[in-house]
């Protein structure tokens, strides 16, 4: 990898609470930085994993995020998102 067909993201994103998304997959690397409250995630059949500010977690490209919710019903979850992804694909795509 020489890295001219690669792009970096980074965004902030929130979950309100109670908030989750869909199980899906992510093309290329995706590190995931906690800012404020509590993130709960799922990689493949591995156990869920309860993150929380200053900790991260790495989802390799294209295996599951099975699950990606806030782990709280009262406060919202901020955490950014870094991916390293080949130009042109979208970040996340469908779980099946």
């Amino acid at each position: 990898m020489n890295g001219q067909e690669l792009v970096v993201t980074v965004q902030e994103l929130e979950y309100a609470p109670g908030g989750q998304s869909d199980a899906h997959r992510h093309n290329g690397c995706t590190f995931v930085y906690v800012l404020e409250g509590a993130l709960v995630a799922k990689i493949d059949d591995g156990p869920e994993k309860t993150y929380t500010p200053g900790q991260m977690f790495y989802e390799p490209p294209l295996h599951l995020h099975a699950a990606s919710r806030n782990a709280s019903q009262a406060k919202p979850a901020r955490f950014l998102v870094f991916r390293v992804i080949e130009k042109g694909k979208p970040a996340t795509v469908p779980a099946q």
